[in-house]
């Protein structure tokens, strides 16, 4: 068995330093990968990068859109060049926007978000703004475009354009990419203010959809494109983990943005310590336990597109790095090794008269869990019961978590 070990490692050593060098030589975009290969070896930005936000107006704008848009252009350093007609991939040289004022089919070609949609998706909205906008008929569509080696200022530029024209116009803000909608001051607080020392936050540009696929839950960002970077998948989980999951799907998302390369085809080690923006850093880092280790193993494959995904290349996170009879059990090997685990102590007491009431009031409710649990719960929802288990000396009490899938 040592020797099968060790063959096994110093293939896939060798495999490693091959798989690298090929990538630092290769002088033309890989073609499209298909789902299960491994993610390459190098950077995984991508260019040109092309992404659009737009600006819908439920009332009259205060000025005219495409006016204060080259007036703004005109004073923004740094501002992308405003264009005629949208480049061909092929042509971007510099960073460009192409701006198409529409004000005669929004309704049907370019449809506002519904009420449902604001709901979970609309930052800073009132209910009158949100009902209003149901009825906007006209919309400046701002389809940005530049070269990977620009990502991070051009979209920095193209996030302070927009706001600004905006500010400028009485509008709201539309993120196509990440399918958000914001007032100006949320756009400003989200997606400018986060910036540190040239760096974004993350978590303020994509968002995570998650939802139940074959009875258990799939994961995927939406917005990476932005940077030039492909979207991340995680599929496969349970709700209970579905803060884990998050968790290591924004931290090695926020690698990747940072500049993260894979030293080896379909490997990856996410340092969470190394995250240069100490905002998000230290937001995940407090989840950590003191008995996490210091680096996440990730496998990295070209993940499956599915109805509704990002048109973006995809990575989807696997667990084959770690120990464990099936995926369930390497999934839990790898959140323990980046997370920690909780450390089981025991604690010794007597029931008295108010622990006994409490616990009868509890039993009391049991009929109504029941019910609702039957129903099904929402998702990450959970039922936690606590139960005896008989022991030499007494009863160890013990809590159970009960999960219903999502529906």
């Amino acid at each position: 068995m040592l020797k099968l070990l060790r063959a096994s490692f110093l293939s896939a050593a060798l495999a490693c330093l091959v798989s690298s060098f090929m990538a630092a030589s290769a002088s033309a975009a890989p073609p499209r990968a298909t789902p299960g290969e491994p993610a390459p070896a190098g950077s995984p930005v991508a260019g040109p990068i092309h992404f659009q936000f737009a600006i819908y107006y439920p009332a009259r704008p205060t000025t005219d859109p495409m006016t204060a848009l080259r007036n703004r252009i005109a004073t923004l350093d740094g501002a992308p060049k405003l264009a005629a007609t949208m480049p061909a991939p092929a042509s971007v040289r510099e960073a460009v926007v192409f701006a198409n004022w529409n004000t005669t089919t929004v309704q049907k070609e370019y449809r506002p978000p519904s009420m449902d949609m604001l709901q979970r998706f609309g930052y800073g909205l009132s209910r009158e703004q949100a009902e209003a906008l149901q009825n906007a008929d006209k919309a400046l569509i701002l389809d940005f475009a530049h070269q990977a080696p620009q990502a991070r200022t051009a979209l920095f530029k193209a996030t302070e354009l927009a706001l600004q024209v905006a500010r400028d116009t009485n509008g709201l803000l539309w993120d196509e990419e990440t399918r958000e909608l914001f007032t100006p001051d949320e756009w400003r607080k989200r997606r400018i203010d986060s910036w540190a020392n040239g760096i974004p936050n993350v978590a303020d540009h994509t968002t995570i959809h998650a939802y139940r696929s074959d009875n258990m839950v799939r994961a995927i960002t939406l917005g990476m494109v932005k940077f030039g970077l492909p979207d991340v998948v995680v599929s496969d989980f349970s709700w209970s983990s579905s803060k884990s999951m998050g968790s290591l799907v924004v931290m090695f998302s926020q690698a990747m943005v940072e500049g993260a390369s894979l030293a080896c085809a379909g490997q990856y080690d996410l340092d969470p310590r190394a995250i240069r923006h100490a905002g998000l850093r230290n937001a995940h880092l407090s989840n950590q336990k003191t008995n996490a280790a210091a680096v996440a193993k990730l496998s990295l494959v070209s993940g499956k597109w599915e109805s509704g995904d990002p048109q973006n290349r995809l990575y989807e996170i696997q667990f084959d790095r770690y120990p464990g009879p099936d995926r369930y059990a390497r999934q839990t090997a790898l959140l323990i090794a980046t997370f920690g685990a909780e450390e089981d102590s025991v604690t010794r007491l007597q029931h008295n008269d108010e622990v006994i009431a409490a616990s009868k009031t509890a039993v009391a409710q049991l009929p109504k869990l029941r019910e609702a649990f039957n129903k099904g719960l929402q998702p990450g929802e959970y039922i936690l019961v606590k139960a005896a288990f008989a022991r030499r000396g007494g009863n160890e009490w013990m809590w159970g978590r009960g999960h219903a899938l999502a529906r």
